[in-house]
C-alpha cells in the first residue's frame, strides 16, 4: 500500500493542474480577454479535440464577416412589379 502513495500524489497533482487550467480557459473565454496568442492556442485546442465545435465556430465567424448585398441604384426590388 505504501508503494501506491506516490502515484496517488502525482495523479492528484495532474488532476488539480488540469482542473485549474480548464477553469482559467473558461474564465478567459467568458470575459473575452483572450489576446491573440491565447485565442489562437484555444482555437488550436478546439480544432484538435473538438472538431465539430471548431467547425461551428468558424461558420459563425464567417457569417459575422459577411456583408449584406447592396441595394440596386433603381430602388428596392418589389415583388409583383414588372420590368419595362
Amino acid at each position: 500500500m505504501d508503494g501506491l502513495v506516490p502515484y496517488v500524489i502525482v495523479s492528484g497533482f495532474f488532476a488539480g493542474t488540469l482542473g485549474l487550467l480548464t477553469w482559467f480557459a473558461r474564465a478567459i473565454r467568458r470575459r473575452g480577454a483572450a489576446g491573440g496568442g491565447v485565442g489562437a492556442a484555444l482555437a488550436a485546442y478546439e480544432e484538435a479535440f473538438r472538431a465539430t465545435s471548431h467547425a461551428a465556430y468558424q461558420e459563425i465567424r464567417a457569417e459575422a464577416e459577411r456583408t449584406s448585398p447592396t441595394e440596386s441604384p433603381d430602388g428596392p426590388n418589389r415583388r409583383g412589379r414588372r420590368a419595362r
